[in-house]
């Protein structure tokens, strides 16, 4: 609480300095290369401390997306240009070339899911970043998809610290810590969600190889 507190008076101090732009900006792009950035809480905060003030806030959204998704671009050329080291050691052996194409099938089957979503989980951006950069999927393709993305988390963090702020306006740090469960819901939301989903595909996959194999299961 302490060390909430304590954020919350720092980025006060910053309200109405062109510095706090710069802040949200490079927070929410490091994040891509640094998991430990807090990026996500950063934005929430701001959010909060804003308030109803919806230039502001639209100002926030923008600036937030714009540094998440120059970092995402930039971990995506970094993976780019390690790709062929680490695709060189994933490679060696029997064992190796085989997680070689596992990965790239889940790359070019879930590369979608993966650029919009993996950014809701600890980690997530980095793993995007680097792998869809790594194993060749088509910067065409991640540039757009990765800026929806992270139009869609920047507008999802500054709604989240509207409603926490609108719900206790004279106590940020109880509005903050509204904001923050109600995050945590949705990222435990698009997890289950996630996991039904691979259950599903993997239950579809099992089902197709039975068939093609002509094995028959009776009821």
């Amino acid at each position: 609480m302490e060390l909430l507190e304590y954020v919350t008076e720092l980025l006060r101090g910053s309200l109405g300095s062109p510095w706090l732009w710069v802040i949200v900006f490079l927070v929410s792009g490091l994040d891509a290369l640094l998991p430990f950035m807090p990026s996500e809480t950063t934005v929430i905060t701001v959010a909060v401390l804003i308030g109803p003030d919806f230039p502001q806030l639209a100002l926030l959204a923008l600036v937030a997306a714009l540094g998440a998704w120059v970092g995402d671009c930039l971990g995506y050329t970094v993976g780019a240009a390690a790709g062929p080291r680490a695709l060189a050691r994933l490679q060696r052996g029997p064992d190796g070339i085989r997680r070689y194409e596992w990965a790239k099938i889940q790359v070019r089957r879930n590369a979608v899911l993966l650029i919009l979503a993996a950014r809701y989980l600890p980690g997530g951006r980095v793993a995007s970043g680097l792998a869809n950069g790594s194993l060749g999927y088509p910067p065409g393709k991640f540039v757009p998809l990765d800026a929806l993305g992270a139009s869609i988390w920047a507008v999802y963090s500054v709604l989240i610290g509207l409603v926490g702020g609108a719900a206790f306006a004279d106590e940020p740090e109880k509005g903050l810590l509204l904001s923050f469960a109600l995050g945590l819901v949705l990222v435990a939301a698009i997890e289950i969600g996630r996991r039904v989903r691979v259950r599903i595909l993997t239950r579809r996959r099992a089902a197709a190889e039975t068939g093609d194999n002509g094995v028959c299961v009776e009821p």
